[in-house]
């Protein structure tokens, strides 16, 4: 009795211990299993702040991008609906074209551009094809006296570019609209050169300065372009001017890409001329500007620019227009006889870049005089290159101060 009661009694304690070691083996687990979630539900906090971090992170870096993108070398697309904000609703013109408009626009960092709209390019075939080669051949360009692309919208209803806004007008306007006054300045920081160069719409330094950097322009897109572009439409119109004279070539809707393009003449008195296809042919140069070797032969070449620069370099001299809305006449008829004979220049010089006997300036305006004539020769073959051209004024008006880079360019190519 006694061994039994014994044994029971151990039974019963072993029993108690086994029940307390499961009572303790089940707190401990359940300790564990808490320990366990809290650790995971922090963790899973700490994931999500993460995540939260890097996606508002990215967004705000892509925002960066997007706002320095439009001021670096990377155009980029525009929505129609960042396009009608920047613009208020297009509501401010600033140009206008045979087949487009252009808008002001200020970006988010408050600086300005100019939204250039081609009306009918999606429903006319041809519009949208100079669209796309127009965008296609400024996405490779990079150059201080070239339009900057800042981006483009390929909207269903209306193709778009936006470039680089350039506040000081055209040369056209710049030559023949600006208004001749004295004391027309007021106010602060009016001083008398800016008095001058108001008076005499250009003073004779910024014209120089201007054909230096157009022919600077043409020999980038000429010689140093892997695929070499010939402008195809240099005429004063198309040379804006910055705030600080600066030559900025902009429209490239009739560029060609590639050393030269021979396609039909654009004009034929054959009854064929008249079917559609050469209807809808574009004519490379403007009236005044053309190459009349490309309107003969129909062959375009780079050589059609550095005839167009010869005409502007005359209306630099003259301060006349490449075509008299009046008359008729030609520029480069008109000025052939002293083309021919320097001595008749005075006669054709800008009255407003007259002050007294200047004999500099005289023979400053023999040496670009000289350079148009070459420009202008009725073979292209003898027309000079846009280097050639940088030369010829760089070595033979040695008083004007141009840029160091091109000096150094120059050795170095």
């Amino acid at each position: 009795m006694e061994a039994s009661s014994s044994s029971s009694s151990v039974i019963m304690a072993a029993a108690s211990s086994s029940s307390s070691s499961s009572s303790c083996f089940a707190c401990c687990f359940r300790f564990i299993k808490l320990r366990r979630k809290r650790c995971l539900e922090r963790v899973a906090d700490v994931t999500s702040t993460s995540a939260t971090s890097i996606t508002a992170s990215r967004s705000q870096g892509e925002e960066a991008q997007r706002k320095q993108g439009l001021h670096q070398n990377h155009p980029r697309q525009f929505s129609w609906d960042e396009l009608e904000r920047f613009s208020s609703n297009f509501s401010r013109v600033v140009g206008s074209g045979g087949f487009s408009t252009v808008y002001l626009s200020q970006f988010p960092d408050s600086s300005l551009g100019a939204i250039k709209m081609i009306h009918g390019a999606t429903s006319s075939q041809r519009l949208h094809r100079v669209f796309k080669q127009e965008l296609d051949i400024l996405l490779r360009l990079r150059h201080d006296n070239i339009v900057k692309l800042l981006g483009y919208s390929d909207h269903p209803e209306e193709s778009i570019l936006v470039f680089e806004y350039v506040p000081n007008g055209n040369l056209q306007d710049k030559l023949h609209t600006a208004k001749t006054r004295r004391g027309g300045k007021t106010g602060a920081g009016a001083d008398g050169d800016e008095e001058e160069e108001e008076e005499s719409g250009l003073s004779w330094n910024s014209r120089i300065k201007i054909a230096f950097q157009l022919a600077q322009a043409l020999e980038y897109l000429h010689h140093k372009c892997p695929l070499q572009i010939v402008h195809g439409d240099i005429k004063a119109s198309n040379i804006l001017l910055d705030r600080h004279l600066n030559c900025k070539l902009c429209d490239f809707g009739s560029a060609k890409m590639g050393f030269a393009s021979s396609v039909l003449p654009p004009f034929s008195s054959s009854s064929s001329a008249m079917s559609s296809s050469s209807s809808s042919r574009m004519m490379l140069g403007s009236p005044g500007y053309a190459d009349p070797h490309y309107l003969r032969t129909g062959i375009a070449s780079k050589k059609n620019d550095v005839y167009s620069f010869g005409v502007i370099l005359l209306q630099l001299i003259t301060g006349r227009e490449a075509l008299c809305s009046r008359t008729g006449h030609k520029l480069t008829s008109i000025a052939a006889p002293a083309l021919r004979d320097p001595s008749k220049l005075p006669q054709l010089l800008d009255p407003r870049l007259l002050r007294g006997d200047d004999p500099e300036l005289l023979e400053q305006v023999k040496v670009m005089a000289s350079i148009s004539a070459m420009c202008l020769c009725d073979s292209p073959a003898l027309r000079p290159s846009a280097s050639d051209i940088l030369n010829a004024i760089a070595t033979n008006i040695p008083s004007f101060p141009f840029p160091s880079s091109y000096y150094y360019s120059s050795s170095s190519s």
